[in-house]
């Protein structure tokens, strides 16, 4: 059987698994992606309706690791933050972002899934510090003081000095290794697909928060926008339980007319929401990064993100440790990956669940306060600045920008 060797197994080759093993071998580290979906599935050109809100950070982040697919993307120049009721119209005070206030270009980047997802994986195939291994299961995982091994269920066995789970909420690297999480559930449902409208979307993101959910409305090429529409779990099955005709006619109360007529341009599909943090991001010889470590609601947007801030993050603390002659699997080493990022992600987790709270409701008193607090944000442009910068994902946190997104 097969026994190969590398710096780290990385288990999961969805995005951040393949960037992760891209960062690692520009760092001058081989890395091992191992894949449970065959190759052909993870690149078909067919596009259900995912697309993803990058922040001008993982942008940068992605274009030094040679695989940001940019004819395929758009970019966000402005962001509307309204609040109301579907077919009221929204409240008459809203935040507003606008990229021309600033001097760092656009505040991030639309990208279908299809297209990031392929650029990912040429990239990997091209690299010749990446071996990439699909379609595998990983069936058992061994640590101890010298390193850490995988068995895949062919029995074919990987050996590296780190293991790294980048296999998505349901992490078996996370299980195996004996880390829990307790999800927070929402009881919400967040619905997808794109929409084709008559008029030009301009590059401007909308996010319209309504009593049972927000509704994002994110541009993407040509006259189309991508929905997340984050509905009470009850109101979501019957909204998918509808022909294209009814949801459609659902949809544009909220929607609005202001793109003129819209068509259902992918299928739905629909997840339930709930805020889900892994108990520790390490255990001795792992690390887990995007969502195999932590689960957000996505009113920021900031899934993805967040989780290519973990690659980039652990990226640093390896190559440093690296130069120093360290471990790079010692638990002395994860532990700084660890204290850089955690308190990072529940900060994040704290607004976005926070900001869930607050406008998931239709309190009348509830709904004032917010509506003011939303006109004296926008009223008060250094805030609005920093709020931009921030959301655009190139301001220091906590313990400073990972190098590959300055």
């Amino acid at each position: 059987m097969e026994n190969m060797r590398a710096d780290v197994l990385i288990i999961g080759g969805g995005l951040n698994g393949p960037a992760l093993a891209l960062a690692l071998a520009r760092a001058g580290q081989r890395a091992v992606v191992i894949d449970a979906l065959p190759v052909d599935l993870r690149s078909a050109d067919t596009f259900d309706g995912r697309s993803y809100a990058l922040s001008a950070g993982t942008v940068r982040m992605l274009q030094r690791l040679g695989a940001w697919p940019a004819t395929h993307a758009t970019a966000i120049r402005q962001i509307k933050v309204t609040d109301g009721r579907a077919g009221e119209g929204p409240a008459p005070f809203m935040l507003h972002f606008n990229a021309a206030e600033g001097d760092n270009g656009p505040m991030g980047q639309m990208i279908e899934d299809r297209y990031l997802r392929r650029a990912l994986l040429s990239a990997i195939d091209a690299n010749p510090r990446v071996t990439h291994i699909a379609p595998a299961k990983v069936v058992a995982q061994n640590v101890d003081t010298r390193g850490a091994s995988v068995t895949l269920d062919d029995g074919r066995m990987f050996h590296g000095k780190l293991l790294v789970g980048a296999d998505g909420k349901s992490s078996g690297t996370a299980e195996r290794a004996g880390l829990t999480r307790s999800p927070l559930p929402y009881h919400q449902m967040a619905i997808t697909c794109a929409i084709a409208h008559e008029r030009p979307h301009d590059g401007i993101a909308h996010q319209f928060f309504m009593p049972g959910g927000p509704l994002a409305i994110l541009p993407l090429t040509e006259n189309r926008s991508s929905i997340v529409w984050s509905e009470d779990e009850t109101r979501a099955r019957a909204l998918m339980a509808m022909d294209d005709a009814d949801f459609l006619q659902a949809l544009r109360p909220a929607f609005g007319r202001f793109l003129g007529q819209i068509s259902l341009a992918t299928p739905r599909t629909a997840f339930p929401l709930a805020l889900s943090l892994l108990e520790a991001f390490v255990a001795p010889r792992v690390a887990l990064v995007g969502d195999a470590a932590h689960g957000l609601h996505p009113v920021a947007g900031q899934g993805l993100n967040a989780g290519m801030r973990d690659v980039a993050a652990l990226v640093d603390v390896l190559t440093d440790a690296r130069k120093r002659g360290e471990d790079i699997g010692a638990a002395d080493v994860l532990a700084r990956y660890q204290s850089w990022r955690r308190p990072e992600v529940l900060a994040l987790a704290a607004v976005t669940h926070g900001t869930t709270k607050l406008f998931s409701n239709d309190d009348r008193l509830l709904r004032g306060v917010r509506d003011i607090g939303l006109g004296v944000i926008n009223a008060i442009a250094p805030l609005r600045r920093a709020m931009m910068r921030e959301a655009a994902g190139i301001t220091d946190s906590l313990n400073g920008l990972p190098r590959l997104m300055r």
